[in-house]
């Protein structure tokens, strides 16, 4: 597959490798559902929901884009197949769900307990997946299987794997992010390098960067422990 020629962002470097990567608490958290996708749709709606035939009843669309980690690293050309979010919202969401009309946020759940929030006008662009798929195979485990956000102008963490939830809000003063407050920006725009709430954004590459290899270190293990787990 050929790589992207877009150039990359502020502070990021091009890595080689897709990694599983995350908050090290989660390293060895795991989904508990794959085999069906189901979607918690709460908060200030009239009709709180689940519902499970999303992929079913919009249409599936494909795009190439990039992947940027907060930590500074970035994966090209990566290319999702999936619906997108504005689709899920205007068609679901809003015709069976009946939301508020002035939902300022989101707050998006997982699976394995991470939560973290967008504003909704972020999540209505038209690069915002749902994905399923990944470079044409159904997603793993290590990507976010059975469905995860993919949302390109903005940094890693609020690419949600394994999404189960989403959560309407009309502000967000009962969001409460997975982290240390000061490290999730409301919004975590890539090219703005919005990288935290507080202090400029190329700080925080010189303290995040040295944290990548440990953290993959920690998330590749986790990986092998929980695949040797399910073959006993």
């Amino acid at each position: 597959m050929m790589k992207s020629e877009s150039k990359l962002p502020p502070g990021q470097y091009e890595s080689e490798t897709f990694y599983r990567f995350g908050l090290t608490p989660f390293a060895n958290r795991f989904p508990r559902q794959l085999d069906q996708v189901v979607f918690e749709i709460t908060g200030d709606v009239a009709q709180p929901m689940s519902i499970s035939e999303v992929f079913s009843k919009l249409p599936r669309v494909e795009q190439t884009s990039d992947f940027h980690c907060v930590t500074t690293w970035s994966f090209k050309s990566l290319r999702w197949s999936g619906v997108r979010f504005s689709e899920f919202y205007d068609k679901i969401v809003k015709a069976k769900a009946l939301p508020a009309e002035d939902i300022g946020f989101v707050i998006l759940r997982a699976q394995d307990g991470y939560r973290t929030c967008l504003p909704l006008a972020d999540l209505l662009a038209e690069d915002v997946m749902l994905a399923d798929q990944l470079n044409g195979s159904p997603l793993t485990l290590e990507h976010g299987a059975p469905v995860r956000l993919v949302a390109p102008a903005h940094y890693g963490y609020k690419n949600v794997k394994y999404i189960c939830g989403f959560e309407f809000r009309r502000d967000n003063k009962l969001y409460r992010p997975s982290g240390f407050r000061f490290m999730d920006h409301p919004r975590a725009r890539v090219a703005m390098e919005e990288r935290a709430k507080f202090g400029p954004g190329w700080l925080f590459r010189f303290l995040y960067r040295p944290l990548v290899k440990p953290t993959v270190k920690k998330f590749q293990q986790a990986m092998r422990n929980y695949q040797e787990s399910k073959s006993r």
